[in-house]
């Protein structure tokens, strides 16, 4: 189950959203594809990413930049630039293009800043944007709550696509990654569940001040939590309903 897209329309182009996406892009074939073995492509991507033991050592800290644009496979790749093709255009066009660059940015620096607090003394490294746009994803949550999202469900051979509001979709996937946090080991590799639910949580606390200039939970009251467009507000279930007598 993941989203394919959302009904809420910006209103403006997002030239970062676009221009991260690039990028993001453009480093992964560079790096894939220009390395002359996979052992330099291991080695670049160990001398780029985040590893939490040469902090300690006080080398390495330009990847916990560097980083935010690296990824290890395609679908790592695809994944991560779909959640921000779909979230990241309506942050933009709340918070406008600087604004929004530095928003994703300062996401990122907290989703490594949780990684490293989980596990300091690894010696693996981190790579993906997936922390920063955990961050666009927790803002997203706090100034549309009830937009609706897409959602592909796949069981076997079944295909189905059914709207969802953010806040189930969103609100569950930060659950399971808190959850996948505590459950898993951080020294076994493999996601790095702490920048993601460290990064989401950054997220909403950047995305504050834009909400309560905004009125806060009267802009909540005022919009029911849907963004201003009348597409995007969830149709009424058709389920009857069953009413007790009193």
């Amino acid at each position: 189950m993941f989203p394919i897209r959302d009904h809420n329309p910006s209103g403006r182009t997002p030239h970062v959203t676009y221009a991260l996406i690039a990028a993001n892009v453009l480093i992964f074939l560079l790096m894939h594809y220009g390395a002359p073995s996979r052992l330099a492509l291991e080695v670049a991507l160990f001398n780029w990413g985040l590893v939490p033991a040469e902090l300690l050592q006080g080398t390495g800290y330009e990847g916990i930049l560097t980083s935010m644009f690296l990824h290890g496979g395609w679908a790592h790749l695809l994944g991560n630039m779909l959640f921000l093709y779909i979230y990241g255009d309506n942050l933009e066009d709340v918070m406008g293009h600087w604004r929004f660059a530095g928003f994703y940015l300062a996401s990122g620096l907290a989703a490594a800043a949780a990684q490293v607090m989980a596990d300091p003394l690894s010696w693996i490294p981190m790579v993906g944007a997936s922390g920063a746009i955990a961050g666009v994803m927790g803002g997203y949550l706090l100034l549309f709550p009830r937009a609706r999202v897409d959602v592909l469900i796949i069981i076997v051979i079944f295909f189905r696509i059914i709207p969802v509001p953010a806040y189930l979709l969103l609100g569950l996937w930060f659950l399971f990654q808190i959850i996948s946090g505590v459950a898993v080991p951080t020294d076994q590799g493999g996601v790095a569940y702490w920048a993601h639910a460290g990064g989401f949580g950054a997220g909403i606390l950047l995305t504050l001040p834009f909400w309560l200039a905004r009125g806060g939970p009267a802009f909540w009251r005022r919009t029911h939590g849907l963004p201003p467009h009348p597409q995007s507000a969830l149709p009424r279930s058709r389920v009857p309903l069953v009413r007790r007598r009193k």
